[in-house]
């Protein structure tokens, strides 16, 4: 009997060190770089949208009205619209290709167009290749590059996730796990009206959580995380 108390206090004990231990590192990683202000975009009044399919932007150019950033270290992403054969609304993608490892690095595609504060907002995603990760997400009230919501599917990880990043740190507050294919098309939408947050995949309900963190209209964007190469489609953002 004493054994195995003895055996769970020190699993518990290994535990809790290995949490601290990564609560310690995201918030090291928080202050390792400082987001520069984003320009002001103007708010969007119910009912206005904006709706991004990349097909009039030349190949080979960063998407038209969009600009790039970055959470975390490593280099800067690579954001570029390419043709897809397969793209959902042909012929082309806006896809982030950069295939830098470095674990805690987020390239952000922001637009520039408008804030939003309660939304509704979609993109379709492939995820193409990774190994440290092959993830997708979408961005919302967003301040700066350290300051946002993101929702995210990952596809080696098969889960869906939703965080709030506070001064670059990141920490969720939501999420499922389920299968997330590769190489195939799949669709994010992302609810929020107040606090509460509702976060469907491929038209089905994964996620509803409320966070009281980010109230003011923000900017809204795609997200991908260390060497993803990930496609986005038909991006839209309704204002509620």
């Amino acid at each position: 009997m004493k054994t195995s108390v003895l055996v769970v206090m020190v699993v518990a004990a290994v535990f809790l060190v290995s949490a601290a231990l990564f609560v310690s590192r995201e918030e090291r990683f928080s202050s390792s770089y400082a987001a520069p202000p984003e320009s002001p975009a103007p708010p969007q009044s119910s009912g206005q949208s904006l709706t991004y399919n990349f097909d009039n932007d030349s190949a080979g150019t960063m998407p038209a009205k969009f600009h790039g950033a970055r959470t975390g270290q490593g280099s800067e992403g690579k954001w570029v619209v390419m043709a897809d054969a397969t793209a959902p609304s042909k012929p082309n993608v806006a896809a982030q290709t950069s295939t830098d490892k470095t674990d805690y690095r987020f390239p952000l595609l922001i637009s520039d167009e408008g804030s939003f504060k309660d939304l509704e907002l979609s993109v379709k995603f492939k995820a193409v290749a990774g190994e440290v990760d092959r993830a997708a997400g979408l961005v919302f009230r967003l301040k700066d590059a350290n300051n946002y919501y993101i929702v995210r599917a990952n596809a080696l990880e098969d889960n869906y996730r939703l965080y709030h990043v506070i001064n670059g740190s990141r920490r969720q507050f939501g999420g499922a796990n389920f299968q997330v294919t590769s190489g195939e098309w799949h669709e994010l939408r992302v609810e929020c009206v107040g606090n509460k947050i509702i976060c469907y995949y491929d038209g089905a309900k994964k996620i509803e959580a409320k966070d009281d963190t980010f109230q003011d209209a923000g900017k809204i964007g795609l997200w991908t995380k260390a060497d993803s190469v990930t496609y986005f489609d038909d991006l839209k953002a309704v204002a509620k």
